[in-house]
């Protein structure tokens, strides 16, 4: 059975940000849509409200009577779920046409005008913005996002398939399925070293990558990367240059330099020169693509993030708080710099998540030089996501690695109280695990206490 053949999708691992928008696809595409995930959340909920079939149990008995037919229904799975899990392995060894995420994704796009983004970190938010670029400027686009929009409250924007937009994952390889027109690098720092080994074995996966290129297509890389394409970077002599910047009210407002002419007047309201870097990405391919300076510049003034990328939670004139996915050394670094641009004179209190025992191993020193930055610092504890403990790794160990008196580490149940005791005018929540769930919580506490 082809993909284009199946009436029902069911999904391994459905409450995914990558699964639930491919399941948010297939649901306006009208096809009956059902899955599993180990927890209920946010995702899940909302899948639910359009219809979607899902349980919480690994146990086949549960699967509605409609996914069990093998001539009919597409599995589809996340590389995070184990071979051994139980459906999985159902689907598996009975006939099942399974197909992994990033296959799909590539079936998809494949007969469309595919702009793919690559990099270590960046991905979600130029996936994000260049989407919404195309889709305020009238373009037939799809675009599958690895965060939830703000201008869209979904990971998804579909307004047609001639062009689609997808974040070229490079954790197990998966954008190697892809075949895009336009892809761009944002960053190729060491990361997922327990997929690859060592740092090289990740570079080479990019290099196999960047010749996934239709013949006639154009790739775009962040200046300074060892890969060759149409260069990009801030105040420098990139094809693609941010020049005359001015902050504005807590906005960027710039210009940008192409390889022919000055187009002038953007204004972009995410702080962070990481952020204005994915801004420029996108505007690049937006430009090659063919999209004018005026209908650009409207759509990108008019872009609000995503949730959980340096997202407001409060902004008064006494406090703010601030969310972030940030989950690498490098990106906590980067949204260091925003928070000190923006706030310079505040003292600043991070809480942060470690996400994966691997990680944290791989990167204990670097975490704990990129965490001294700030002023003070409550750790909580590694959230292993797909890994079992390693011995030694653990969150106490991080901490005493940090060069700094004020750190402590804490438990999700005394987060609040100790954020409520601390004077830090700037507040800021960091991780990739589930420390977003404890952001409505601590947003709520903050409110009534400001």
């Amino acid at each position: 059975m082809k993909l284009e053949q199946a009436h029902s999708v069911y999904f391994v691992g459905i409450g995914g940000i990558g699964m639930s928008a491919l399941a948010r696809f297939f649901v306006a595409k009208g096809l009956m849509v059902g899955g599993y995930d180990k927890t209920k959340s946010d995702i899940t909920d909302a899948l639910e409200n359009l219809g979607v079939s899902i349980h919480f149990e690994d146990d086949v008995s549960q699967i509605d009577a409609a996914f069990l037919d093998v001539n009919t229904t597409q599995i589809i799975y996340t590389p995070a779920i184990s071979k051994a899990h139980t459906e999985l392995h159902y689907f598996m060894t009975n006939g099942f046409h399974v197909m992994k995420r990033s296959q799909v994704l590539g079936e998809i796009t494949r007969q469309t005008f595919c702009l793919a983004v690559a990099g270590t970190h960046g991905k979600t938010t130029t996936t994000s913005i260049l989407g919404h670029l195309l889709n305020t400027c009238n373009v037939e686009v799809t675009a599958f996002l690895g965060g939830i929009s703000e201008n869209y409250n979904s990971n998804l924007i579909l307004n047609g398939t001639e062009v689609s937009v997808v974040e070229a994952d490079e954790f197990d390889r998966s954008f190697l399925t892809l075949s895009p027109d336009f892809a761009c690098i944002t960053s190729m720092d060491a990361d997922h070293l327990d997929i690859y080994g060592d740092a090289s074995e990740l570079v080479k996966s990019f290099e196999d990558f960047s010749k996934k290129i239709k013949p006639n297509g154009k790739l775009f890389v962040k200046n300074g990367l060892p890969i060759k394409g149409i260069t990009y970077g801030i105040e420098d002599d990139s094809d693609y240059s941010v020049e005359n910047i001015n902050i504005v009210n807590g906005s960027y407002e710039f210009d940008v330099k192409t390889p022919t002419t000055l187009l002038k007047n953007f204004k972009f309201n995410l702080p962070g020169r990481h952020n204005l870097s994915n801004a420029l990405i996108a505007l690049a391919m937006s430009v090659e693509y063919g999209l004018p300076q005026p209908q650009l510049a409207k759509a990108l003034a008019s872009y609000k993030g995503v949730k959980r990328r340096f997202t407001y939670q409060i902004k008064t004139d006494n406090l703010v708080y601030i969310d972030d996915y940030a989950h690498h050394p490098e990106e906590i670094n980067a949204v260091h710099q925003a928070v000190r641009e923006m706030y310079p004179d505040a003292k600043v209190l991070v809480i942060f998540q470690p996400h994966l025992y691997t990680r944290t191993r791989d990167f204990i020193d670097e975490f704990a030089k990129s965490l001294s930055q700030f002023d003070d610092i409550l750790l909580l504890d590694i959230y292993p996501a797909r890994e079992l403990p390693i011995e030694g790794v653990t969150s106490q160990w991080l901490l005493d690695k940090i060069e700094h008196k004020n750190k402590k580490l804490v438990q999700k149940t005394e987060l609040v109280n100790e954020i409520k005791n601390s004077d830090a005018p700037v507040v800021l929540t960091i991780g990739a695990g589930d420390i977003g769930e404890e952001v409505k919580h601590i947003k709520k506490a903050l409110s009534y206490a400001n």
